[in-house]
């Protein structure tokens, strides 16, 4: 099938490799015109895509990056991947909503238009199937197929791909759920087909709401147990020695990426919105989450203060910048406010990240380093914030004047676990 694939970030990339690379001839459409540029180049920005695959496709002539929207014409199928973003609370849907416009000109009757960015029960039906049919004169159905596939990428996990992960898949009715599973039954093992675009679309938010009050669960629990002066991580491995009833989660130094700080309000949005009640348990984790970076400054300062070192004047070292380990994605990271918050009391802050090239949204005044023995030894303090396996963790412990390891990776008499 001729495949158009909107967006082409770490959800939109991933799945029009894996489109083209099963046969399908795929365009990866974007309106970020440098972004297509390294594309055709043969560069990839995305953990998950190497360059060396992304080249042998181009050559192949089966991925074709673009940024011009007439490259969207005579598509079979087109999969709208864009981002979702929170502004002031609310959910931004002018991506999707451009897309879809976008799509309209160039849908023809039989093509299929799915729809993959996490947004709140009823997108697919009440905003994208009536731009479609305006911009088309076709009907949502009837002329043209419409579901909705929740996307499930999880950048850096070396176990589950975006081809063995199963792939929820819904339409807007029968005829439209049998082409949107067709299609993703090409590219993934296994589908998992529901009955409706909306349960689709709440199972997503579900998933993710479930890992971010559970992260808030324990990061509060943390923050307790260390003022009892309970060892939490060691009471973490007794409970999850339960072989049922008890799922695993950490603590750490905040939420990041797209999911867990943006996705869960957008459910929250859409109850207050229609319901007019509040969804307490997200707006809880909401708050537990988001102070999280400033506990680690607390947690910090106190380490400082003991060794009679002020914050103003002393030098850290943050050893990651990516929201998860193994990952060069630092959107929403709380290494920035971690940061934010280091430099605006006076320290000196520099930062190691193999994986985050370069981040516009990390303070510029963060000197950017390599994880060396003179590093860490010139440093007044450590942060361990993104335990990526590049780190040489042995080296940390035998070098660092003091540590603080907010992912309980260190062991050692200057090392101190969140």
């Amino acid at each position: 099938m001729r495949v158009v694939i909107v967006g082409q970030g770490y959800v939109g990339l991933p799945l029009a490799v894996r489109a083209a690379q099963v046969g399908h001839s795929v365009v990866g459409f974007d309106v970020d015109g440098d972004r297509i540029k390294r594309l055709a180049a043969g560069e990839s920005y995305v953990d998950d895509v190497s360059s060396a695959e992304l080249r042998e496709l181009l050559d192949a002539g089966t991925f074709q990056p673009s940024a011009d929207p007439r490259s969207c014409a005579g598509f079979d199928i087109a999969v709208i991947a864009v981002p979702t973003p929170l502004r002031e609370g609310a959910p931004d849907l002018k991506y999707i909503e451009e897309s879809a416009r976008t799509l309209a000109r160039y849908l023809r009757p039989g093509a299929t238009v799915a729809l993959e960015s996490t947004t709140y029960p009823g997108t697919t039906t009440d905003l994208v199937a009536p731009l479609l049919e305006d911009g088309s004169g076709l009907i949502a159905g009837a002329d043209f197929h419409l579901g909705y596939s929740p996307e499930r990428i999880d950048p850096g996990n070396r176990e589950f791909s975006l081809a063995t992960t199963p792939k929820v898949v819904s339409g807007i009715n029968a005829v439209s759920l049998k082409h949107i599973d067709a299609f993703y039954s090409s590219v993934v093992d296994r589908t998992v087909p529901v009955s409706d675009c909306k349960v689709a679309e709440l199972a997503k938010l579900l998933e993710n709401t479930f890992r971010h009050v559970n992260i808030a669960l324990v990061n509060e629990l943390a923050v307790f147990a260390h003022d009892l002066g309970i060892d939490v991580w060691e009471a973490i491995d007794a409970a999850s020695s339960k072989p049922f009833g008890y799922l695993r989660f950490v603590p750490g130094p905040g939420v990041g990426g797209h999911c867990l700080p943006i996705d869960p309000s957008y459910l929250s949005w859409r109850v207050q919105r229609t319901l007019g009640q509040s969804f307490r348990f997200v707006e809880l984790a909401n708050d537990i989450n988001n102070h999280m970076p400033d506990y680690v400054i607390r947690r910090l300062v106190s380490a400082l203060n003991e060794r009679r070192k002020p914050v103003n004047g002393s030098t850290v070292l943050l050893l990651g910048l990516a929201y998860k380990k193994n990952s060069g994605d630092a959107r929403e990271s709380p290494a920035r406010r971690v940061a934010s918050l280091l430099l605006d009391m006076g320290a000196e802050v520099r930062a190691a990240d193999p994986h985050v090239v370069e981040d516009a949204q990390i303070d510029r005044r963060v000197t950017r380093v390599s994880l060396t023995a003179e590093e860490l030894a010139a440093a007044d303090a450590v942060v361990l914030l993104a335990d990526h396996d590049a780190f040489d963790l042995d080296l940390v412990a035998a070098n660092a004047p003091y540590v603080l390891d907010t992912r309980h990776r260190l062991t050692g008499p200057t090392v101190e676990s969140l």
